[in-house]
C-alpha cells in the first residue's frame, strides 16, 4: 500500500536508511535523493529511497 511506502520528514528518513538527518538535508539540496516537498514537510518514498542509494536509479 501507497501509505506504508511514505516517509514524512527527515528524521524518519534517516532513520530508515541509517543516515544523518544533516546526511538527508545534505543529498536532497545536492539533488541526490527523491523528495516531495508539502510546504515545510519533506515526504519520502521508502523505496526510491533505497533505489537512490543503491545506485539502482539517476534522481532528476
Amino acid at each position: 500500500m501507497l501509505k506504508d511506502d511514505i516517509l514524512v520528514g527527515a528524521r524518519a528518513a534517516a532513520e530508515h536508511c541509517g543516515l544523518t538527518q544533516r546526511w538527508i538535508y545534505a543529498m536532497v539540496d545536492r539533488g541526490e535523493l527523491p523528495v516531495i516537498r508539502r510546504g515545510r514537510n519533506l515526504l519520502f518514498r521508502k523505496s526510491e529511497l533505497e533505489r537512490a542509494l543503491t545506485g539502482d536509479v539517476a534522481v532528476s
